[in-house]
Parts: C-alpha cells; structure tokens; sequence
C-alpha cells in the first residue's frame, strides 16, 4: 500500500462508511494506516458488505444520519477529522421517485450539515463531496459531459446531487474561499463490484439470478452507462484529498469515469457477465417502461487525466471478472475481509493515479 502512504496516521472521516462504496474506501484507508472514523445509518441492505467484512471491529464506526446536525457536529468535535468524504446519499433513482422528501433532506440537507459542522470546527483541511455522473443536464449526447456543462439533474435522486454540487460550491465561496479548507467534488459514473447488494442495480440482480440459476431479466438493456469497478473511484477520490491537503489550489470539480471504450450499454454488460460467471448463465429483455431514466451518459475524464496523471486500471471485462470472483467466494464461504484485502492490493499496485 506504498501508494496510500499519505494516509497513515490522518484522522479521515466517511460519512455513508457502511454502504457498498463506503465500506470499499474505509477498507482502504483502514490498510493504509488511517485512523478512520465512519459517520452512517445502519447497512441499507441484509446482507450488507459491512457487517461481512467485520469493518466495525477495524474503525470507529458511528451510527447516525446526516440529518441529524446536532449529532453530526458532536461526533465531528469528538474526532476531529483533517480530511472528510462525503458518500452518505439516498443513491437508488427509482426509490427517489417513491420517497422524493427522503431524498432531497439526505442528500441536500445532509451536504449543508456536513459543511456547517466544518465550518464550525478548525480540523478539517481536506472535503471531498461525492456525487454522481448524472448531476448534468442529460441532453442524450454521444459525447460525454464535461466539469463546466449545466447541472440540472432530472429526477429527484439526480436533481438532489445537482442541488448538493450547488450546495458545496456556495459554501466553498462564502465561507472557504481564504483556502483554509480545500474543497472538491466528484462525479462518477455507475460502480460495479463485490458485495453491492442494493435493489434496482443491475449487477446485484445478475448475482441473485444466477446463484439461484434463473435466467437475468434485464429492464433496460440499451441504456449507455460509464459502468467502473468501484476502486476506480475510491482510488481517485483518496488522491484528489490528498492532493488539494497537500496544495489547495488542485480543490475544484472533476469527473471520475471509464475510458469510452468501457462506456457499454447494459445489456453488453450483462452478457460480459453471463461469460464470466460460466455455467450456462443467460438473460432475457424485461422491457416494460417505468420511470424516466436517461437513456445515454457518459463522462468527459480529461481534466483529472490531465491534472493528476490518472486513469482507470481495470477495464469494465476485468472489473466484471472482479466482481464474480467476489461473488463465488462469498457464496462459498470464504473470508470477506481477506477477499476484499487481496483485490485492493491488486488495484492498488497497479494504480498509477494513487502515487504520490
């Protein structure tokens, strides 16, 4: 974990920790040496990544919601983080049509209280909001969006993390604008990998149809996504953090997605994942309509490719092959925590973007 020397010692705070992204990022700063303190609701899903890897016993896990300021600013106090990363979200479009209200207060007001509680303290030095790809307006383009095109996401799930960008850029201009905390987004693409066990997503619905050997039914297999394996973005978060603690001047807005040629369309991916889980896996089209959703998407990565050197490791054949590798290990039983443990090494050593 040479890469990640920068983080051993640093007090760092993940709000949203035991989530499927979350739990992925506090893994690593927990075997780089952080000193990791998770701020969450409990796992939203059974089984949960979480509570499989045993990550409580390794951090100081939290149990709260971002909605909560009072409680939030308490904890901030207490543990005096010097860097901060911001997953905690409502993240599933179609539950944010359902419970449109839940949404907007996490993902909104839960922006605003992270920031107000760094504005109230002195530790921080280093805030990095995560937020989605699908903050832009979506004109259904073939090229894909850049850090200065419109936010105006459509939904109500897209169109709160377009309200948590505004949110953070406000904050960044009236109250840090002297530099004293380095403040960034990142919006990245759709994430696929071991231990997603979140309802409405593609690869865990592959996972549960095969281990019960029914075919796939896919809803949307035309839709275009920036699919990645979700190291790719953790790793480029942890450098975007590190690199605007070290010099604020990198603080800004960058896009984390694949390269094109691993932007496919749904149901390339699901046949990816049919090869690779073997055993006569197939799907089907479950067309039916439902909730608009946008059809096309894709992210223009030139600026962090430029700024920092970074580019994806895994190409979206290798982060499937990842994902079911994850997966048949869970479902014969072996170690999480060590499963998890090898495919970071295996990332990370070959992760150019993580260097200092």
């Amino acid at each position: 974990m040479n890469q990640l020397d920068f983080y051993r010692g640093k007090k760092v705070l993940v709000t949203g920790h035991t989530g499927f992204k979350g739990t992925w990022l506090c893994k690593m700063l927990v075997m780089a040496g952080a000193e990791v303190t998770g701020y969450s609701l409990n796992p939203p899903t059974s089984p949960s990544l979480f509570a499989l890897s045993h990550m409580e016993e390794q951090m100081h896990s939290m149990i709260g919601d971002v909605r909560d300021l009072a409680h939030l600013k308490q904890v901030m106090e207490q543990t005096q983080p010097e860097i901060v990363l911001h997953l905690a979200a409502q993240p599933i479009v179609r539950d944010s049509y359902k419970d449109p209200v839940y949404t907007y207060e996490t993902n909104v007001m839960g922006t605003v209280n992270i920031l107000e509680c760094i504005r109230q303290t002195n530790c921080v030095r280093s805030f990095l909001n995560v937020t989605t790809d699908k903050v832009y307006h979506n004109n259904e383009w073939e090229w894909g969006y850049r850090e200065t095109d419109p936010l105006d996401g459509y939904d109500p799930y897209s169109n709160s993390k377009s309200c948590s960008e505004l949110v953070t850029h406000s904050y960044k201009n009236s109250f840090f604008a002297d530099g004293s905390v380095a403040i960034s987004t990142a919006r990245a693409g759709n994430v696929i990998g071991g231990g997603d066990f979140a309802n409405d997503r593609i690869i865990p619905d592959c996972i549960r149809a095969a281990s019960e050997k029914k075919s796939i039914g896919v809803r949307n297999p035309h839709s275009t996504r920036p699919f990645q394996h979700v190291l790719e973005p953790l790793c480029a978060y942890l450098m975007i953090a590190q690199k605007q603690y070290e010099d604020g001047s990198y603080a800004g807005y960058y896009n984390v997605g694949p390269d094109d040629k691993d932007c496919v369309t749904t149901g390339e991916l699901v046949e990816l994942f049919c090869q690779s889980w073997g055993e006569g896996q197939t799907w089907e089209n479950h067309f039916v309509g439902g909730p608009h959703e946008a059809n096309f998407l894709k992210l223009d990565c030139s600026k962090i490719k430029h700024t920092f050197g970074w580019k994806p490791v895994w190409g979206v054949k290798e982060a499937i092959e990842k994902t079911v590798e994850w997966s048949k290990a869970w479902l014969a039983g072996a170690d999480i925590n060590d499963v998890m443990q090898q495919q970071i090494l295996d990332f990370v050593n070959g992760c150019c973007g993580c260097k200092g």
